[in-house]
């Protein structure tokens, strides 16, 4: 007598094979799964970080002078004394201050003019600098922070402020909220410098 082999797998190796197949691809489901949800986390802080870097950069850009740039005497004076309508040294008529002087962000008539003015910005949804929302971004929030702030290195100090407690040296402050709890926290300075006249 001889005897047969036969061909193929048992019914216990074929239960443990899927077994380990569908273990495999449970972990490997899981993996993906974790991955796709946090693959948007980098998409909302590369987002959140360019609002920022735009509203700081719009701000750095404007002028820092004595005088509200509107002032007739913006580009002659010279200090923060009392306002001298007749002195092209000193402001004609206002002071430039921290806070808007009567501007708004968007305005077509009397829009910000000084990195000061932002100051007086309400937080809100991310606009353009006409004061138009910017689609699609509804879900973050910005606000804008600008302060007299001291700045010292080894080769000097610049005072926050000068002898009449105007500013001297900015901190500005841009911090902008998005979705999944991201944050992101940007600062500029701004120093008085000569010339004074506007760009």
């Amino acid at each position: 007598m001889h005897s047969t082999r036969s061909r193929g797998i048992s019914l216990v190796e074929l239960v443990v094979f899927i077994a380990i197949i569908s273990t495999a691809l449970a972990g490997i489901l899981g993996v993906m799964s974790f991955t796709t949800r946090a693959s948007a986390d980098p998409l909302a802080q590369k987002q959140a970080l360019a609002i920022a870097e735009a509203y700081l950069e719009e701000v750095l850009a404007m002028p820092f002078t004595y005088c509200d740039p509107d002032d007739a005497n913006a580009a002659t004076a010279q200090s923060t004394a009392a306002v001298n309508p007749a002195d092209p040294a000193r402001c004609a008529t206002t002071l430039e201050g921290i806070g808007a002087e009567g501007e708004t962000r968007g305005s077509a008539t009397t829009p910000y003019d000084n990195v000061n003015d932002y100051a007086s910005l309400p937080a809100g949804v991310p606009a353009n600098v006409d004061g138009t929302p910017i689609g699609g971004l509804e879900a973050y929030t910005v606000s804008v922070a600008v302060n007299a702030a001291a700045l010292a290195a080894s080769s000097g100090t610049v005072a926050a402020t000068d002898s009449n407690g105007r500013p001297l040296s900015l901190r500005v402050t841009v911090t902008v909220n998005g979705p999944n709890g991201v944050t992101v926290v940007l600062d500029g300075y701004r120093t008085r410098y000569a010339p004074n006249a506007l760009p």
